[in-house]
């Protein structure tokens, strides 16, 4: 059975773990190692470029990542790019969380709060 390698800013919900379960049939989770994790989820704004920046989770992935596995990747726009096509060339399936925002008003005073509630819809395949 195929594996779910998460790269990814949040940790999945119930809902998105059954998702993948029975859409992917996925019997096992993979979350990065702490350190590959904050590189993920703090790359610098101000990077000129994405070069080398990536390498230890491109490694980490070629090393962990087999054929027909899937890769939940969501994160920073050009490293996503950059991943999405790295998992092709691995033989990885990549994927990403679709969801439907409901926005929630509420009038406290004389102020209007906005509140965006998001709810885990299904998984797509990067094309």
């Amino acid at each position: 059975m195929p594996k779910l390698h998460l790269l990814f800013n949040h940790n999945l919900t119930d809902k998105q773990r059954k998702d993948a379960t029975k859409s992917f049939h996925i019997d096992e989770f993979v979350s990065l190692p702490d350190d590959l994790q904050q590189l993920w989820i703090n790359i610098p704004a101000d990077l000129k470029s994405l070069n080398g920046y990536l390498n230890p989770i491109e490694t980490y992935l070629k090393d962990s990542v087999k054929s027909g596995d899937y890769v939940l990747i969501q994160g920073d726009f050009g490293a996503t790019c950059k991943m999405v096509g790295f998992a092709k060339q691995l033989g990885a399936i990549p994927v990403y969380a679709t969801t439907k925002r409901d926005v929630i008003e509420v009038k406290e005073g004389n102020a209007v709060i906005k509140k965006s509630v998001f709810q885990h819809k299904m998984f797509r395949r990067y094309e």
